[in-house]
């Protein structure tokens, strides 16, 4: 059996990993935060996580739920007062949260690969919230009828956080930092703009054919949002795991809800509210959520039986699942 070292050196990877089980817990980390200064990855390097974040969206909404300033059945057109002239009006956010609104999406991972493209004609630094993605779905036509099918959907998300921003009167990246962030102990997570980076952040790195690479900082928003795009430590996201299950966010009917299976994306793997879940015959194997993009390889996972947790933070493309494929397998997980 590979070592994590070993295997870390063989894949080149880059990041950060955190496993807590039966009471032990395994902490490394491997390559740079930054390159150019050969600034090594620790610890406390905060790692952006692409749709990793979909999980904070949705525990958003279902605190809003919980106050009874919105319900899950609630209606799209019901939330927000925009013009969506194709939209099935009966699209509610049960079919946001879960993917199977058919809505348009901004980048539809059915039909595209190169997620770059879509700053071609907007470019990434004037993205900076979620209503300066409106222009690339808001008038296009429905894929399907709402609840007939699973298709992951970003601009799902983008409008869910839409809805926080017009209940809780805050910007979405503020309201998640007050009401999620702060009451799990995340003090080294946040929503940080791509131009202003704070301390012990890693820069993403794209590594090109030739062998070179370059920096993810023109691949991606300027700054994140509902459906991606949130900085964490490894240790801040098994903070998060530990307060979603002990009901310090949510109450306990409401969590059961969000860690529902609710639909079937693909045999025995299932999809709650911003989670994904693997279910099988004999029961839940894992909760995670996971979270790629130029530069950002992210999984974290929450494994009900063993109560184990594993995070994988990674600041370039590829290997972060290979890691967590590597901590199961030596703490018999999977």
């Amino acid at each position: 059996m590979e070592t994590l070292n070993e295997l870390a050196h063989r894949i080149d990877f880059s990041g950060s990993v955190r496993a807590a089980y039966q009471g032990e817990t395994l902490e490394a980390s491997f390559g740079f935060r930054n390159r150019p200064e050969k600034l090594e990855n620790t610890r406390t390097t905060r790692f952006g996580i692409a749709s990793g974040c979909k999980i904070f969206t949705a525990v958003a909404v279902c605190q809003l739920v919980e106050q009874g300033k919105l319900a899950f059945d609630t209606r799209l057109t019901d939330c927000l007062d925009l013009d969506f002239p194709h939209f099935d009006k009966e699209v509610t956010l049960h079919h946001l949260l879960t993917h199977t609104s058919s809505v348009p999406d901004y980048f539809d991972e059915e039909m595209m690969e190169d997620f770059e493209e879509l700053w071609v004609e907007k470019p990434m630094y004037t993205m900076r919230n979620g209503r300066d993605f409106l222009p690339f779905f808001q008038n296009e036509p429905m894929k399907n009828q709402p609840g007939e099918r699973f298709a992951y959907n970003n601009a799902g998300y983008i409008l869910l956080g839409l809805v926080v921003e017009e209940v809780s009167g805050q910007p979405l990246t503020d309201y998640i930092e007050e009401h999620i962030f702060q009451r799990a102990g995340m003090t080294r997570s946040g929503y940080f703009e791509l131009d202003r980076l704070p301390s012990e952040t890693a820069q993403g790195y794209i590594e090109l054919e030739d062998g070179t690479w370059k920096t993810n900082a023109y691949a991606l928003p300027v700054k994140g949002g509902a459906d991606g795009g949130a900085f964490v430590t490894a240790e801040d996201m098994e903070r998060f795991w530990h307060a979603l299950l002990s009901h310090q966010l949510l109450k306990e009917t409401t969590t059961h809800s969000l860690l529902h299976p609710h639909t079937e994306a693909e045999e025995d793997n299932f999809y709650g509210y911003g989670v994904w879940i693997d279910q099988d015959k004999h029961g839940i194997q894992k909760y995670h959520v996971m979270g790629y993009d130029p530069g950002v390889n992210f999984h974290s996972a929450y494994y009900p039986e063993t109560s184990a947790m594993v995070t994988v933070c990674s600041n370039v493309s590829e290997g972060a699942y290979d890691m967590l494929e590597e901590v199961e397998t030596q703490f018999s997980l999977s």
